[in-house]
């Protein structure tokens, strides 16, 4: 616990050196960044007539357990000798120690971080091969990083071939790190790749991204194996396990071109909750099993439900584009303070689709828990408080409520209990 609120603390000075000097279009464990900017930013560079038609996917081969230590040594701005304890520290597994020669700590929190140092710089290092302006942008060059995994455009598979990959290459080898063969491939935009769960294909003069067909496969077999996992569950259990996952598997993808992939799964989960009741029960007709399983729910009949409870349709997570973030936004530079705040309200404004009166308390508390004064986001989460408590008869109108943090709601009740007397609300 020590290492780990040491390693806490490093954090908290390293990670503004991360963002300050990190490539503008690296997007895996850093702030405000997430894949859905990753995916948009690979939209810009080849959705366009005139974008590039090659793609060099790169896969660095065991990038978190290969980084050099004496680049991290030499390179990460803070306690040497403290860095090289943890580096060298190693890890237990059953009972035996396991040394560390390379790599980034296992389990450390300030893991991700060091590898977007040893990793931030490729961005240049491409610029760097085109001496004019004029020269980089008939190349049309464009590097999109996610953590380990990343694509680069070029205009010609021989450029990308002779030029762009020996530079990354060269670029990876100082930090002890070497690529993929297998997954380090050139492709055409028309014959398509995967990128982060996402498949990426130029057809028809459109850029489609649509989930891909290993990501499709991976979710509908975790339907299929929670259904075999819970085939002698009550549908109430059943309908809590899946909801979750389609709910975190369709808001990662509705920010693409998902409604045809949403309609086919949504037909696939319906066939294997139809076996799933049918195996329940063997001498029953097939009208007694749609009446105990299946219902009309707003309009929409043969729903997998209970009296008060349905499982959701992806169908029904229509498409919410995704605003990417300015890549040389930096959440540690005041001068973005105001654009952070905007994308912040944005998003909880979707977040909050649907829910009227929490929508409208975060508007009118401007986003901040009136107990701590800090931003209430969907990472922090959010609790309802009733100023006047329902066991004191206090109502659910909005002029009784207030939006607060998990946290600060339960620090809130701890200091009633024990001063009832002198307990006031927020």
């Amino acid at each position: 616990m020590r290492d780990r609120a040491m390693q806490a603390l490093h954090l908290l000075a390293l990670d503004p050196v991360s963002e300050t000097t990190g490539d503008t279009h690296s997007y895996g464990f850093r702030r405000e960044r997430s894949t859905a900017d990753a995916i948009e930013q690979v939209r810009n560079a080849l959705g366009r007539k005139a974008s590039p038609k090659w793609v060099l996917e790169g896969d660095i081969k065991g990038c978190f357990d290969n980084i050099s230590h004496d680049w991290l040594v030499a390179n990460v701005c803070m306690d040497k000798r403290i860095l090289r304890k943890w580096l060298k520290a190693g890890y237990i597994e059953s009972g035996a120690l396991f040394p560390t020669s390379a790599g980034t700590p296992q389990g450390g929190i300030i893991s991700p971080v060091l590898a977007n140092l040893a990793l931030d710089g490729l961005q240049n290092e491409l610029q760097s091969l085109f001496s004019t302006v004029r020269a980089a942008r008939d190349a049309k060059v464009n590097l999109v990083r996610y953590a380990d995994d990343f694509v680069i455009t070029g205009g010609s598979q021989e450029l990308l071939e002779k030029r762009i990959k020996p530079t990354v290459a060269a670029f990876l080898a100082t930090r002890g790190l070497v690529l993929s063969e297998t997954k380090t491939k050139i492709t055409h935009v028309s014959k398509g790749f995967d990128f982060l769960g996402w498949n990426v294909r130029y057809h028809d003069r459109i850029l489609l991204t649509q989930p891909s067909k290993k990501n499709v496969k991976t979710f509908l077999d975790k339907i299929r194996s929670t259904l075999r996992e819970l085939r002698t569950a009550r549908q109430r259990d059943v309908i809590e396990k899946l909801t979750p996952v389609v709910r975190g598997w369709a808001g990662y993808h509705r920010s693409q071109m998902a409604s045809r992939t949403f309609a086919r799964c949504d037909h696939q989960i319906w066939e294997a909750l139809w076996r799933w009741a049918c195996r329940r029960h063997p001498n029953k007709g097939k009208r007694w099993i749609k009446a105990q399983y299946f219902r009309c729910v707003q309009g929409r009949d043969w729903r997998f439900a209970t009296e008060d409870l349905a499982l959701p349709l992806l169908r029904e997570y229509r498409k919410r584009p995704h605003t990417k973030i300015k890549g040389e936004a930096n959440p540690y530079d005041p001068t973005y303070d105001e654009y952070f705040s905007r994308r912040l309200a944005r998003q909880m404004d979707g977040t909050l689709e649907g829910r009227r009166k929490l929508r409208w308390l975060w508007w009118w508390q401007e986003g901040l828990c009136p107990s701590c004064l800090q931003k209430i986001t969907r990472d922090t989460g959010w609790h309802l408080h009733h100023v006047i408590k329902r066991s004191e008869r206090g109502t659910d109108r909005i002029s009784n409520l207030i939006l607060m943090h998990p946290n600060c709601h339960a620090q809130l009740h701890s200091s009633e209990k024990k001063d009832p007397a002198g307990a006031s609300a927020v």
